[in-house]
């Protein structure tokens, strides 16, 4: 597996990373080391994180998942140096007092979680730290349309970048990311570190999955443009690409009550949790079986081969579930498949953006 380089940076990674909000809620300690110690063996040395998680986000699981990696890196002495590690600092509350009170992401609230995060992980520095979404009210997690009445703004994108590049400056980040984030944003972003000679934004983190592809929408003409990367997330639509809930859907009697959307009810709420993308998920999986893959190949072979993902973050709840994910990079794609999933994507659109 070739690595890949992450925007103009020295960064270079597995075009896999391991996604680990899972661990802490989903996934108890031993079994989160036991992921890391199969992921790393099997040669992954890419892994990303939040302050927030696990998830779904609760005051009980604030910085678990932080915690679980950096106790298995103090467990493992040397390994830190073999890995990229990446984490983020989460925006504005969203209704989660537990990570910061009021409406803004200061720069004393950046530094503060950069900080934390750093106690948490017991590491030195971060590879790459991210804005978890924008400080800015912008239409994300679901949210449709962008409305200027909600703006809340208090801390502008250039005070945000003087934040992380003093994090640069103290050698606790080497780079820097987004999330969630629009064209508009990374432009701005952009603009300004040019403008101010301040840290440039290497990479974004969006989903970006066959029942998602707002990415393709105008974003990856500025990523690919301005040089950034990006980070896919949710490759398999929180579960419904892989097939477990076509039968019953995700409240059914026979849903599979270990999958996220059927056990947490604030995640049926969100986006992946909407009828039409159960609707069109089928869809796929349905192509998928008939042309003799598994869901889960043909969703995650979609993301792995397409040009505009540097790296596809997985998240796994056990080791089986990690190899399999894995194994499918490599899969090639017909050209009869890839015509089929346009055209179902024609009709169906993007139902869970």
């Amino acid at each position: 597996m070739n690595k890949v380089q992450l925007g103009s940076t020295d960064l270079r990674v597995t075009p896999v990373c391991l996604g680990t909000m899972t661990f802490g809620e989903q996934v108890d300690e031993a079994a989160s080391h036991a992921i890391l110690d199969h992921s790393l063996a099997r040669g992954i040395n890419f892994l990303d994180t939040a302050e927030m998680y696990s998830v779904p986000a609760r005051a009980e699981t604030f910085g678990a998942t932080e915690r679980i990696i950096g106790n298995w890196l103090a467990k493992n002495p040397g390994t830190r140096e073999k890995l990229v590690l990446a984490t983020k600092v989460a925006g504005p509350s969203r209704g989660m007092p537990w990570v910061r009170e009021g409406t803004g992401m200061t720069a004393r609230d950046i530094q503060a979680a950069c900080e934390a995060s750093l106690k948490r992980l017991r590491t030195d520095v971060i590879d790459l730290y991210q804005i978890h979404w924008p400080e800015r009210n912008v239409p994300v997690f679901g949210t449709l349309y962008y409305e200027p009445s909600k703006e809340r703004s208090v801390t502008s994108i250039h005070e945000q970048l003087e934040a992380l590049g003093g994090l640069v400056k103290q050698g606790k980040v080497r780079h820097i990311g987004l999330s969630n984030e629009t064209p508009y944003g990374v432009h701005e972003f952009v603009r300004l570190a040019e403008q101010h000679g301040l840290p440039r934004v290497a990479t974004v983190q969006n989903p970006y999955c066959l029942i998602n592809r707002t990415v393709e929408n105008g974003l990856d003409e500025t990523m690919h443009r301005l040089g950034v990367s990006l980070l896919a997330y949710s490759p398999l639509g929180f579960g419904l690409l892989t097939g477990k809930y076509d039968a019953s859907g995700t409240e059914g009697p026979d849903a599979p009550q270990e999958g996220r959307i059927a056990k947490y009810e604030s995640m049926r709420k969100q986006r992946w949790g909407r009828p039409e993308a159960l609707a069109a998920a089928r869809r796929y999986n349905a192509l998928a079986r008939a042309h003799g893959l598994s869901p889960a190949q043909l969703a995650l072979a979609f993301c792995y081969t397409k040009w505009q993902v540097a790296s596809t973050i997985i998240g796994v709840t056990s080791l089986a579930q990690f190899d399999e994910n894995l194994d499918a990079y490599g899969t090639t794609l017909s050209a009869e498949v890839l015509q089929e999933i346009n055209r179902i994507r024609w009709e169906a659109r993007d139902p869970a953006l």
